[in-house]
């Protein structure tokens, strides 16, 4: 076998979200490091939507951003549409969506990777990793060629034994026109255990079919808000790679595109009824669990049958492509079928399709496997990110891939490892969840699966997560400068509201009050501080009180595990639970709270939900009467 010259530090295997974040990570520490791809043309590939952040994952990616990540910056310079989800909520749910230009994305993250110090991107399909004396000391590629590394990343994302579906028809695949990989197998025979989940994309429009006057229009949000705290960095880094977008003067300068609303007819699910026998999913060849939360269009139909409608959302691909995104429709029905219930939907009566939707199912290994800076127990060295620990989502997989990739680099510079604790950000909540866990589902994630939501907003990511960043080496000294003037003005934001009076009351108190208008404020005040600095001082004003008492909630419940369930508990009674809690919950009988919340999907919501009620009705014990439990 044909050796390469070069060693490497870290060797990441996989160039989508996951492994482009475990590269420059592990760049950034000072670790030689080789990204090894099975096609240098699709590096950083949006495979389904073309858009990043939303509910949630919008917090991750600004904690991405806060630690030094590519994502958000390169989401900010390619976006076509900027939007703010939850605007009418509080600022702890809500969260940034930024539609993108589908392969000016692709592109821009390539660049950004070849011209990214300490890093080399090379072709190259891993067909298995080489472990001596229960440690990684490289992998070997499908045309005998041995790669010397002292840690490796997989990041293989749904290319494991991947499998496509449309109708009766299936062929090996981790993505349409894309081979799948084997490495599985050979993962499998080192020790791991592999699991099997599916997942599925929609159809793809020619935009000269779309009939957009019989659909409404959704215009994204201006001024529009991005991802990057340092959205100056986008016109500047590795040489000059290009943007769409820019910041002139201060301000984030960007043409967005709209995107348009339509909606599923009972017609449309009659067509699809008509023919769920000739879905892979309901004819019983795909045998991997699917996502919950982004169901197939055949899966809503027979879920939710007095539904006359679902929405659905046509997005642009890009600004120089005809295609659109129908964002909803996931489905792998064979493509007349497709075509056939497109045509029933108002403003697609005449659409055509340029690429069918398809299921695939893919290999995953339980990520209880893995330790919390996620590094295989079974193998020293060797890391796991993105869909491969189960996961679903641009974002998650890149949050994954971060810490993969700067604990792998941290390991060889026999530094402390990074390990985000719940209380600090949402990446710490996903990895916690999928090592304690585990998941039976692929695992997304929602503002409800943290503890201490009220304080991981997503305009304060880099006050947690910067300077932790910057002694992990992923933060240069300049960004930490910055970060820190930043704080320097917060501070004197404080000092001023609390040393102030307007019309006889403390502007300390003032900001707490909602119908307060930071805009309002005297000239000389807004003159010394940024008024982007006052509304986070508000934010953080108006939610102490709230995040303490949730702090407070969480320090009784967690002080209440050992509470007893009672055997016979209708769970399906209990106001405010989830449907899939009432599931899970009838189906394993948890004996205790403790217990209840180790289940994989129960949410700490779940649980609190959960504890009232059984305190609010006494039952504190096991042995109560049929008459309580109902």
């Amino acid at each position: 076998m044909f050796k390469l010259p070069t060693d490497y530090d870290v060797v990441v295997v996989g160039s989508g979200h996951a492994g482009i974040e475990a590269a420059l990570a592990a760049a950034r520490i000072g670790c030689r490091t080789l990204m090894l791809t099975q096609n240098l043309d699709t590096i950083g590939q949006m495979s389904c939507n073309p858009a990043i952040g939303g509910l949630a994952k919008g917090h991750i990616v600004r904690e991405i951003d806060a630690m030094g990540g590519a994502m958000g910056l390169n989401a900010d310079a390619t976006g076509i549409q900027f939007r703010m989800l939850n605007q009418r909520k509080g600022p702890s749910v809500r969260a940034p969506r930024v539609q993108c230009d589908k392969k000016a994305y692709q592109f821009r993250m390539k660049a950004i990777l070849e011209q990214a110090q300490n890093l080399d991107v090379k072709q190259g399909t891993v067909l298995r990793v080489i472990e001596k004396a229960g440690a990684v000391i490289g992998v070997a590629t499908d045309i005998g060629v041995a790669i010397a590394a002292r840690t490796v990343v997989i990041t293989s994302g749904t290319f494991l034994r991947g499998l496509l579906h449309v109708g009766e028809n299936s062929k090996p695949g981790g993505r349409m026109a894309d081979a799948s990989s084997s490495l599985s197998s050979n993962l499998r025979e080192l020790g791991f255990q592999v699991g099997r989940f599916k997942t599925g994309t929609p159809c793809r429009l020619n935009a000269r079919s779309i009939d957009f006057t019989r659909c409404l229009i959704q215009p994204g949000d201006e001024p529009p808000f991005g991802f990057a705290f340092n959205p100056e960095e986008i016109g500047t880094g590795a040489g000059e790679i290009f943007t769409l977008n820019s910041v002139r003067d201060g301000k984030f300068h960007v043409e967005q595109l709209p995107c348009w609303i339509t909606h599923t007819t009972q017609e449309t699910h009659e067509i699809i009824r008509a023919n769920l026998h000739r879905s892979p999913l309901y004819a019983g060849r795909i045998q991997g669990v699917g996502p919950r939360y982004c169901p197939s269009i055949e899966d809503k139909v027979v879920k939710f049958p007095d539904k006359p409608s679902h929405q659905l959302f046509l997005e642009p691909e890009g600004r120089h492509t005809s295609e659109y995104y129908v964002n909803g429709v996931s489905t792998s029905l064979p493509y007349e079928v497709q075509l056939a219930f497109l045509h029933t939907i108002p403003g697609l009566e005449q659409a055509e399709i340029m690429r069918p939707g398809y299921a695939v199912e893919y290999d995953y290994f339980p990520p209880t496997q893995v330790l919390p800076t996620l590094e295989a127990k079974v193998i020293s060295g060797l890391y796991f990110a993105g869909q491969v620990n189960g996961t679903s989502g641009y974002e998650e997989a890149a949050a994954q891939g971060l810490i993969a990739g700067a604990n792998a680099a941290l390991k060889i510079k026999n530094r402390p490892p990074l390990v985000l604790s719940r209380k600090e950000a949402y990446i710490g909540v996903l990895i916690d969840d999928l090592v304690c866990k585990g998941t039976e589902e692929p695992y997304r994630m929602f503002t409800s699966r943290a503890e201490d939501r009220l304080s991981l907003r997503h305009d304060n990511a880099d006050q947690r997560l910067t300077r932790r960043a910057f002694s992990a080496g992923l933060v240069s000294e300049a960004r930490l400068h910055r970060f820190e003037e930043k704080m320097h003005l917060l501070n004197q934001a404080g000092v001023i509201a609390d040393g102030n009076k307007l019309n006889g009351t403390p502007v300390s108190r003032l900001l707490k009050r909602p119908d307060f208008d930071v805009r309002t404020l005297p000239h000389d005040m807004l003159s010394c501080v940024p008024l982007s600095i006052w509304e986070l001082l508000q934010t953080d004003f108006r939610y102490e009180g709230y995040a303490l008492r949730q702090s407070e909630q969480n320090h009784r419940l967690d002080r209440k595990r050992d509470q007893k369930i009672p055997d016979g508990l209708e769970y399906d009674k209990i106001v405010g639970l989830r449907s899939e809690t009432k599931q899970k919950l009838s189906s394993l009988r948890p004996t205790s709270l403790g217990q209840a919340a180790r289940i994989s999907g129960i949410t700490p919501s779940d649980i609190s939900i959960l504890h009232i009620w059984l305190n609010r009705r006494g039952l504190r014990d096991g042995h109560v009467s049929a008459q309580q439990l109902t």
